[in-house]
């Protein structure tokens, strides 16, 4: 049975869809004005990971992770650059489309963008304001924050106590200092005509109506990094309560955050890592889970190096099993152990990070055996773990490369020592033996 580690209830919980036809899951996406770095990489790896164990176990998983084209940042950017926020918006979509193949993550089921939901935002603006949870002042549209007793349960929070919430400025004209903007007015770059005024939408109002207007009803996960807890999932929250009675999921996870060398990444720091910098990416996906989601990650070049050759020698292990087994091994079988042992640990809260121990183990216990049966079943059994992790090698052997292994033994058995020396070499750097 999947346990997960439930955000808003602190605890550890069984992991029940509320329909098992299928698992409704929304990951709050980027906002596309710069390239994503290493730290906003993490939930695209993990809750694509999280995704590929839930079919894994059998689960059908609609996956939905949103693109904020509209913010003050992207309209600051664009001015910068000279260029329309729709241009901006544009190429960092398509950027951060390849940065997500780069860490070898899929694509979500859906990638909604926030400037196509501006009706349905403007309705649902609406309504709160006639359900008496909103409010119109001059410089926009507010949520009353503190009317729902709810308030401050995501982050788990005294609602007495909350810092403000609010993500622009516009703080003058507000009932309460918790209260956060759900329209801003203003004609200052891209802005849309309301019944409000010129302007546009809250963040937080842009996922709680991509949820509404998607999923028609609460979902079963919704995810992000950890920083999105207060004031974004808490805001996304209690507007859902408002409008639609009840809370917008049943399960909310969170990933850690990763620092670069004991300090916060952060693009306003400059301290950070692009993802398409890297050039051992897939390394860097092993690094990420080979830590639990929830625990923060402390980022150095050191930690990166030290797997980029943990990859590289599971790698050749893989490879060395292969050549062993030949072309033609069996596919369909299994060491039941290294599974149940797999699923044991994904099952208590993901733990990745005993998963890739595991494999580590198993892939030592390989080189040291000779046992054709027993390396094909540890090997199809690793195969398929990786393949839950989002961690595929390539492992291709062709006749080629038994030849080039046959003519090696031959030349030594000949004691041909040249072209012994030669083919060893070829082998070794291909990492065949």
């Amino acid at each position: 049975m999947l346990k997960i580690y439930n955000t808003e209830s602190r605890k550890l919980e069984k992991f029940e869809p509320i329909n098992k036809e299928e698992v409704k899951m929304y990951v709050c996406g980027p906002t596309v004005y710069s390239d994503i770095h290493i730290g906003n990489a993490r939930p695209v790896i993990f809750f694509d990971t999280l995704k590929l164990y839930l079919n894994y176990l059998g689960y059908n998983v609609n996956y939905v992770s949103n693109i904020t084209d509209i913010d003050d940042k992207i309209i600051e950017e664009a001015k910068k650059k000279n260029i329309t926020e729709k241009e901006l918006t544009n190429k960092y979509t398509k950027r951060f489309i390849e940065a997500t193949k780069h860490v070898g993550s899929n694509l979500p089921d859906l990638m909604p963008k926030a400037t196509d939901y501006v009706d349905s935002m403007i309705k649902y603006i609406n309504d709160l304001k006639e359900k008496d949870f909103a409010y119109e002042t001059e410089s926009g549209v507010y949520f009353k924050s503190t009317k729902l007793e709810t308030y401050g349960s995501i982050s788990n929070q005294d609602k007495d106590a909350l810092e403000e919430s609010v993500r622009i400025d516009n703080k003058g004209d507000k009932l309460d200092f918790r209260d956060f903007s759900i329209w801003k007015k203003t004609t200052d770059g891209l802005h849309f005509d309301s019944p409000f005024g010129k302007g546009r939408p809250g963040w937080h109002t842009e996922c709680a109506v991509m949820n509404y207007d998607i999923f028609q009803s609460k979902i079963d996960i919704h995810g992000g990094g950890s920083d999105l807890i207060f004031p974004h999932h808490e805001n996304e929250n209690i507007q859902c309560l408002a409008h639609s009675g009840h809370e917008l999921s049943k399960y909310w996870m969170h990933v850690g955050r990763v620092d670069f060398k004991n300090a916060k990444m952060s693009k306003s720091l400059g301290n950070t890592i692009l993802v398409k910098d890297l050039l051992n990416p897939i390394s860097y996906r092993m690094l990420i889970l080979a830590h639990h989601y929830r625990r923060p990650i402390n980022f150095t070049d050191e930690l990166l190096d030290e797997y980029i050759d943990v990859y590289n020698k599971m790698v050749n292990s893989l490879k060395r099993a292969n050549l062993k087994m030949g072309i033609s091994f069996e596919k369909d079988v299994y060491d039941e152990e290294i599974l149940n042992n797999f699923e044991k640990e994904m099952n208590n809260d993901l733990n990745t990070s005993n998963v890739i121990s595991l494999i580590l183990g198993e892939i030592t216990k390989i080189n040291k055996s000779s046992d054709i049966i027993s390396i094909t079943k540890k090997y199809n059994s690793i195969m398929v773990i990786l393949k839950v992790l989002g961690i595929k090698p390539e492992i291709k052997l062709t006749k080629e490369v038994i030849n080039k292994y046959e003519n090696w033994q031959t030349a030594r058995e000949n004691k041909d020592y040249n072209l012994a020396d030669e083919l060893r070499s070829e082998l070794m750097n291909e990492g065949w033996i």
